[in-house]
């Protein structure tokens, strides 16, 4: 089992990094919350899960022990493969989904794209005590703040939607979520201190925005998440 990598991050992108490890460059799937902390030419630790099919090897890595662990109990779930219960992680956290399961919160549950009544049952069922209790008291972590605008590049919010997709929501909900987030940080910057310095948002939805794609979409997951 290859359950860690440790290597300089060569190119991070929104579903996944390459990690330089023993001269391979190495593509591992991950979830927006493990991407988000990953900087290009820095160093990364991942804890790592290697699915393997009859037609790929496929990397899947996390920022910690415990996200790599649900990750491979999720896959034990009837009708769970690693696409589904990589989408369960980026909507809920490992310690959110804890609480769902203990609490019997079907809802909870069904924010996740693909998941329906019955799958979230099947899930409360299957996963019963299986989790464990929460690691830790804390809600939920603060909402990032926005850098300065035109810190990524055009055709971040394009990048960002098709990444929703990709998980499974709709066209029209990730390009709403999006562009919620967007519209949200220009309006704290046209409200701070750089208001009136041109930096006051009127580019418009497809130009420059204000975060990094791996924080916008992990932002955008979680407006999704609340509706």
């Amino acid at each position: 089992m290859l359950a860690e990598v440790n290597g300089q991050v060569l190119h991070t992108r929104l579903d996944g990094a390459v990690v330089l490890v023993g001269g391979l460059g190495l593509l591992v799937r991950a979830t927006p919350r493990t991407l988000a902390g990953l900087r290009t030419g820095a160093q990364a630790r991942l804890a790592t899960s290697l699915v393997v099919r009859e037609d790929s090897l496929t990397l899947f890595g996390f920022a910690e022990d415990d996200e790599r662990d649900v990750f491979e109990l999720l896959q034990t779930v009837s009708g769970v493969g690693p696409r589904l219960a990589l989408a369960v992680l980026a909507v809920l956290e490992p310690d959110d989904l804890r609480r769902g399961v203990a609490a019997g919160d079907e809802a909870a549950l069904m924010k996740v794209p693909g998941i329906g009544r019955k799958g979230a049952q099947r899930m409360l069922l299957e996963l019963g005590d299986r989790l464990g209790p929460p690691h830790s008291s804390a809600g939920p972590a603060p909402r990032p703040q926005p850098g300065p605008a035109g810190t990524a590049a055009d055709g971040t919010r394009e990048q960002v939607v098709a990444a929703l997709v990709g998980l499974g929501w709709a066209a029209k909900q990730s390009e709403d979520a999006v562009d919620a987030v967007i519209a949200a940080d220009r309006a704290e910057r046209a409200d701070g201190p750089d208001a009136g310095s041109g930096n006051d948002g009127s580019d418009g939805a497809d130009g420059e925005v204000g975060r990094e794609p791996a924080d916008l979409l992990r932002t955008a997951l979680r407006g999704l998440a609340r509706t």
